[in-house]
């Protein structure tokens, strides 16, 4: 079961938070079709938040088709988003691992780590072009 943390410094809305970490939860093969999500009431006593955001989280994912609500059961997932193998390719995520932690050795924190991130990635994408398959790590 996934188990949820709120970051209240990020900016980002506490929903969203949540509707982002089931969809990653879902695409790494974490939560899979069948299995059931936190209900309301837990996930408010696991990061204190007001049970309305969950619910709102839970609709929002249910309009995308990835989870269905069923009365009086719970909120179970629907769909997957693991189909794609590099999401849990061990090397990928080595090489990232190898990434993260020379950036950190360079000073960098966990807000700088995402700028930079974020910004690689955009890059990577801009006007649906290939990432680059150079293979090395920055």
């Amino acid at each position: 079961m996934i188990e949820f943390r709120l970051d209240r410094r990020s900016g980002v809305t506490p929903y969203l938070q949540l509707v982002h970490q089931v969809r990653q939860a879902i695409r790494l093969g974490r939560l899979r079709p069948g299995d059931q999500l936190p209900t309301a009431r837990e996930v408010v006593e696991q990061v204190a938040i007001n049970p309305n955001t969950v619910h709102k989280a839970y609709r929002e994912l249910e309009r995308d088709g990835l989870v269905e609500a069923r009365p009086g059961v719970g909120t179970f997932v629907l769909a997957s988003l693991a189909a794609r193998r590099p999401a849990r390719d061990p090397a990928v995520r080595a090489r990232l691992a190898d990434w993260v932690a020379a950036a950190r050795d360079s000073g960098l924190d966990r807000d700088d780590l995402r700028a930079v991130f974020d910004t690689v990635l955009g890059e990577a994408f801009a006007d649906d072009a290939p990432p680059s398959r150079t293979g090395g790590v920055a």
